[in-house]
């Protein structure tokens, strides 16, 4: 979609790094389109479009800049201005979904026509699904040849082509060389250390501010002892796609907005897969200026939202391992919860022997392992291990996703059928497996304190009221006021 220069200029002129990702230039004088924080000399505004989107640049005939590579940008916000339709495809999109199926699948899996979703694509984005595909494919395998020593056929099938033939035919076309020649004519000290025992290493950017630090306080209190471990300044945890284990760790580096992902895995065709996860988890793609002030309008959050920049919400790497532990927390503590999980995931999940981290250890159970397993003597309920239990199986029959194809209502009413679950566990489970900014726990009693007025407690159905005014950032809202309580409980020390 062509944007007004107007709007972006002064973005433009500052190379301001809030809106890396947010819009992208097309210089006619030089065919070539970049980030707005692209340190060549800023073209005059008379020489450039503006567009929404870097699929939308390319379908205009532009070629990636080779000095700022758009394929390291934050990545555009699925949520940000587009219908939810449009959103909740993006999502499914950067996970893969056309790397395996076409847009008529897509579509059926959104429960919209492919003409409509296509139609829905040129007027929220100016470009088709495919597009967007395509482009993704392109930017994670030239991100992969900077930033790796994975050797070409690597490279191809890790970004999703379908042939070598392919993927030189696409660079040929989009950068009028072959792949393997951008990789020579680049500085050699650019490439991150990759290999056997090391892993691959990619470097993935996000827009200022980011509070990583509170996240990693979120995620610390919630660790699984052996799946996850959590420093000061990493997380690492276990994985399993396509049968195949390995682990990952991510470093955040504060300097230059970005974190360090290290993927150890045997099954290259997978990094698309994780490292758009891993971007999902940590909230990388988030506009936090844009969110803030939005929510600063309301003036109960407004000293909350200025007392706290950057906070992003955490989305869990699995949704199965979130709902598992979801219900084993209900009305117990979370140091009490991660003891009982702890010991759930020991009895079901598989050991694991990391290289890098003698931490992980475990590998957290599957949907199917846990159908078939034993749950008593773990200190859970009956009623807790029925809801497990049945949980599984909806899981195992294709019932009840995780992957951004279910709107976050189809969810929650197919959760719920579940006995032991209700609407407080099942939004929850949303907020942290959904991706979706919206989610909203109502029920949540810190939220109907922190929500009211000085000694006073709203009901549920009041909250939500209050809360239609915080549409479609609901969940940031839930992290602010989380955070908020927590600092309540624990002022930081001096």
């Amino acid at each position: 979609m062509l944007l007004n220069p107007d709007d972006f200029e002064q973005a433009r002129q500052a190379r301001d790094p809030h809106f890396d990702g947010r819009f992208f230039i097309g210089v006619l004088t030089t065919g070539i389109y970049c980030r707005p924080i692209c340190p060549v000399r800023i073209p005059k505004k008379e020489n450039i479009q503006i567009y929404s989107t870097a699929a939308a640049a390319a379908e205009a005939g532009f070629r990636p800049c080779l000095r700022c590579r758009p394929e390291s940008s934050p990545g555009t916000p699925a949520w940000m201005g587009s219908s939810h339709t449009v959103s909740r495809a993006l999502q499914l999109i950067a996970r893969g979904v056309l790397n395996e199926c076409s847009v008529e699948t897509l579509a059926a899996q959104l429960g919209v026509g492919s003409r409509q979703l296509t139609r829905l694509f040129e007027q929220h984005l100016g470009v088709s699904p495919a597009a967007v595909a395509s482009t993704q494919r392109l930017h994670f395998a030239k991100k992969l040849i900077d930033e790796t020593t994975l050797s070409m056929g690597e490279i191809c099938f890790a970004a999703g082509f379908s042939s070598v033939r392919r993927f030189n035919a696409v660079f040929q076309q989009v950068y009028g060389r072959a792949p393997l020649s951008l990789r020579r004519h680049k500085e050699l000290g650019e490439t991150l250390q990759s290999g056997a025992g090391q892993g691959v290493q990619i470097r993935l950017n996000y827009r200022p501010p980011f509070d990583w630090r509170a996240m990693l306080a979120y995620l610390a209190m919630r660790a699984i002892p052996g799946v996850e471990h959590v420093t000061s300044d990493t997380y690492s945890r276990t994985i399993v796609l396509n049968g195949d284990p390995g682990d990952i760790s991510v470093r955040f580096i504060d300097e230059s907005h970005s974190l360090l992902l290290t993927i150890r895995s045997t099954q290259t065709r997978s990094l698309y897969h994780i490292v758009e996860r891993v971007r999902m988890m940590f909230d990388l793609k988030a506009v936090s200026t844009e969110i803030e002030s939005f929510l600063a309008e309301d003036s109960h959050l407004r000293p909350i939202v200025a007392a706290n920049p950057g906070i992003r919400v955490p989305v869990a790497w699995d949704g199965f391992e979130v709902a598992v532990r979801a219900i084993v927390g209900q009305q117990v503590s979370v140091k009490g919860a991660t003891t009982l999980v702890s010991r759930f995931a020991k009895a079901c999940g598989v050991p694991y022997s990391s290289g890098a981290d003698p931490q992980l250890n475990l590998i957290f159970p599957t949907p199917q392992a846990v159908m078939d397993a034993s749950l008593s003597g773990l200190g859970l309920t009956t009623r807790r291990i029925e809801a497990i239990q049945n949980l599984a199986a909806v899981v195992c029959a294709g019932e009840l996703r995780f992957d951004g194809g279910m709107t976050t209502e189809e969810f929650v009413e197919r959760i719920t059928r579940i006995p032991g679950i209700g609407p407080w566990t099942a939004q929850y489970i949303a907020l942290r497996a959904l991706n979706d900014p919206d989610a909203f726990p109502h029920a949540d009693l810190i939220l109907l304190r922190a929500a009211a007025a000085d000694g006073e407690t709203l009901t549920p159905g009041q909250l939500l009221i209050k809360a239609e005014r915080w549409r479609p950032w609901r969940a940031y809202v839930v992290m602010l006021f989380w955070r908020h309580y927590a600092q309540q409980i624990s002022p930081p020390s001096a």
